[in-house]
C-alpha cells in the first residue's frame, strides 16, 4: 500500500498504520482516538460503499476545520483514514506483518442464524491473518451486544495458539484505559446500546510469541 494520500502529513516518516477498526462504521472510535495518540496512524476498514464515502468526508472536513482554527499547530486528525474493502478476504494486503499494534472488532455484525455463523468475522480461518499483522504483545479489543456473539469471539480467540485473553483491569493498569473508554462508548452503535440500556460484553486478547507457547507446553510437560 502507498499511504502517501491517505496520511500526507506523515510521508517522510514511513509510517505504516498501527491501529486497524475493522468494520468502522461511522468512524466514531477513530475520531475519538485520533487526538489521543497523534503520532501513531489509524486505518478504518469498512465494505458498505455509503459508510465508508461519510467517514473519509468527516476526516476531511475535521482536518480542514482543524486546519483553520489551529493554524500555529500540527494539524490533527492527519492521522486517520478509511478504505472501502472486504478485511475478510483483504487484510493482509493493506497491513505488512507484524505490523499493527491494536485492532479493533467493535458490535460486529452477529449473523445470529447458524448458517452463517461462518461470516462472522472472528473465525478460525480469519484469526491466522489476525495473527499474522498483530505485533506480539498487541491487542485484539472485541465488544458486542449480544451476548452469544461474545462467547462465540471469546472461545474462538482463546483456543487460537497465538493469542491470550488478558483483563480490562490488566489494559488499565498499562495505560491502555482511554483506548477501552473509546471501545465503550465512542461508536454510534455503542451509544445506541446505552440509549436503549442494554448491556455490553467486552473481550481483549494479547498477541503472544511462539516462544511463550514453547515454554508452557514444557511447562506441561515438566508437571506430567
Amino acid at each position: 500500500m502507498d499511504w502517501s494520500s491517505h496520511y500526507p502529513a506523515f510521508v517522510s516518516t514511513g509510517k505504516t498504520p498501527e491501529f486497524a477498526d475493522v468494520g468502522c462504521g461511522f468512524g466514531g472510535l477513530l475520531i475519538a482516538l485520533a487526538p489521543m495518540f497523534p503520532d501513531t496512524l489509524m486505518l478504518g476498514m469498512e465494505i458498505r460503499v455509503q459508510v465508508s464515502q461519510y467517514v473519509q468526508d468527516r476526516i476531511i472536513a475535521l482536518r480542514t476545520t482543524s486546519a483553520i482554527s489551529n493554524a500555529a499547530s500540527p494539524e490533527p486528525y492527519q492521522n486517520v483514514s478509511i478504505v472501502r474493502a472486504n478485511a475478510m478476504k483483504f487484510m493482509p494486503n493493506y497491513f505488512p506483518k507484524h505490523s499493527l499494534s491494536s485492532l479493533f472488532f467493535l458490535f460486529p455484525d452477529p449473523h445470529f442464524k447458524a448458517r452463517k455463523h461462518k461470516a462472522r468475522i472472528i473465525s478460525p480461518t480469519l484469526l491466522a491473518e489476525y495473527a499474522y499483522v498483530l505485533r506480539p504483545g498487541g491487542i485484539v479489543y472485541t465488544i458486542t451486544d449480544v451476548h452469544d456473539l461474545h462467547e462465540w469471539m471469546k472461545s474462538h480467540l482463546a483456543a487460537f495458539p497465538l493469542f491470550e485473553p488478558v483483563a480490562e483491569e490488566d489494559l488499565r493498569a498499562q495505560g491502555k484505559g482511554p483506548i477501552i473508554d473509546a471501545v465503550y462508548s465512542s461508536t454510534e452503535e455503542g451509544k445506541k446500546v446505552e440509549r436503549n440500556n442494554g448491556q455490553k460484553w467486552l473481550a481483549c486478547f494479547m498477541r503472544i510469541e511462539p516462544l511463550r507457547i514453547l515454554g508452557r507446553l514444557n511447562t506441561h510437560l515438566h508437571q506430567e
